[in-house]
């Protein structure tokens, strides 16, 4: 399988990425409409202020299909890069692919001067949990939500960073 990693905008990205999403979260959550439509257009909205001097953004795809995602957004908060849309495909899981995305991510919020990364991710997604532990990601807090349509346990991990010397 040949794949394109795209680091910028290209055509059906921002659509493809909104309907990986949605097939994802409404078959391990019941998510809806609701869902797809807010990923759809706050990736929209990111992209089209994508500052490649602190944001990052990584698109994998497959012929027409959207395999994968990743955004870091330094823009959003001054005091904390928001890691967003990271998603695989199965066929692109245990690869490594993933962790080479995180890092990057990681890194170039280092580089930009972030103080912290943080994230929102969903009580049950064990795999995902892993990877964030191994990266050194914390649990900030915990929220029971119904914002996506039924009731789930969100989590806001948070990643210190350090100045390299």
């Amino acid at each position: 399988m040949d794949i394109a990693i795209h680091d910028h905008w290209t055509p059906g990205a921002i659509g493809g990425i909104a309907a990986l999403h949605a097939r994802t979260y409404a078959a391990s959550h019941g998510f809806g409409a609701f869902f797809e439509a807010k990923v759809a257009r706050e990736l929209g909205e990111f992209l089209q202020r994508l500052d490649p001097a602190g944001d990052l953004f990584r698109c994998a795809i497959a012929g027409d299909r959207v395999l994968g995602s990743i955004a870091l957004d330094a823009g959003e908060d001054p005091t904390s890069a928001h890691l967003r849309w990271f998603i695989l495909d199965p066929a692109l899981r245990g690869r490594g692919l993933g962790r080479r995305w995180l890092a990057q991510a990681i890194e170039r919020a280092r580089s930009a001067g972030a103080p912290e990364i943080h994230l929102w991710t969903l009580d049950g997604l064990d795999a995902a949990a892993h990877l964030y532990a191994q990266a050194g990601f914390a649990l900030d807090r915990e929220v029971a939500a119904e914002q996506w349509g039924r009731r789930v346990t969100e989590r806001r991990l948070v990643l210190p960073l350090t100045p390299r010397y």
